[in-house]
């Protein structure tokens, strides 16, 4: 896929419920481009999540105004499947456990999900490559055979998804918190993998606290969001003043 811009404009989202909710986005703007990375900080229950999750295309929230735009195309009525055929991807906060399906089979389905019926990619070129990213991320190579994220500790999780994430190659990588619970050996692998996917073809939005994980993957643009809105947006030194500061000093409505 080349996708070249996402654009989200004027989004505002809502829990989706049978009484209607307050919006948790309340007017979101953002746009990026292809090759670009972006990471989006705030405190907790500004929304960064339920952006993630909307861009994908959670069933549990609702578009109650505004668009998502994909080379100019809106998306809303675009299935989780249908996204991601399109080049979306998200590394969850809480990836779920799914047990009678290995890792391997999910990840090869999720591959060649992405590809013509002719360029189906054949299970021993599969697994070779498999076998090389497993490498990469320092994983057992019996990750490949376990059911998927069964019995795997918060680190596995996670680095599994970035193994999702080097095997299925996506346009844009939506990376929600991946980070937390990781230990600093384990950080630095996951970014280093993320870091290998970088260049004109892929864009990543990352979702994060903290900014010890923008020491390893350095931000094109970083954002601040408060109270369900992007309210200040800067360079990688941003990332750094907020670290110093805090949030509280960032003024939101």
């Amino acid at each position: 896929m080349n996708m070249e811009t996402i654009e989200i404009k004027d989004l505002h989202v809502a829990v989706r419920a049978e009484e209607p909710q307050p919006d948790i986005l309340r007017g979101v703007n953002l746009t990026i481009r292809r090759g670009e990375i972006h990471a989006i900080m705030g405190p907790n229950g500004t929304g960064k999540s339920t952006l993630s999750e909307t861009i994908m295309g959670n069933p549990n929230y609702v578009v109650t105004g505004g668009d998502i735009l994909l080379d100019g195309t809106s998306i809303l009525d675009a299935t989780v499947d249908e996204r991601a055929r399109a080049g979306l991807f998200l590394a969850m906060q809480y990836p779920p456990a799914i047990t009678g399906i290995t890792n391997a089979e999910f990840i090869r389905a999720a591959v060649n999900s992405r590809r013509a019926d002719d360029d189906q990619i054949g299970v021993m070129d599969f697994m070779d490559e498999l076998d090389e990213r497993l490498d990469q991320l320092k994983m057992p190579g019996d990750m490949a055979d376990r059911y998927l994220n069964a019995g795997f500790s918060g680190g596995e999780k996670k680095k599994n998804e970035i193994l999702q994430l080097l095997m299925i190659k996506p346009g844009l990588a939506i990376l929600d918190e991946i980070d937390s619970g990781l230990d600093i050996d384990a950080l630095r692998i996951v970014a280093a993998g993320v870091n290998s996917m970088r260049g004109p073809e892929f864009s990543s939005l990352i979702i994060t606290h903290y900014q010890r994980l923008l020491d390893y993957i350095v931000p094109d643009v970083v954002h601040v969001m408060k109270n369900g809105r992007i309210i200040e947006t800067g360079g990688p030194e941003l990332a750094k003043q907020l670290e110093q500061t805090g949030y509280e000093q960032i003024q939101g409505d």
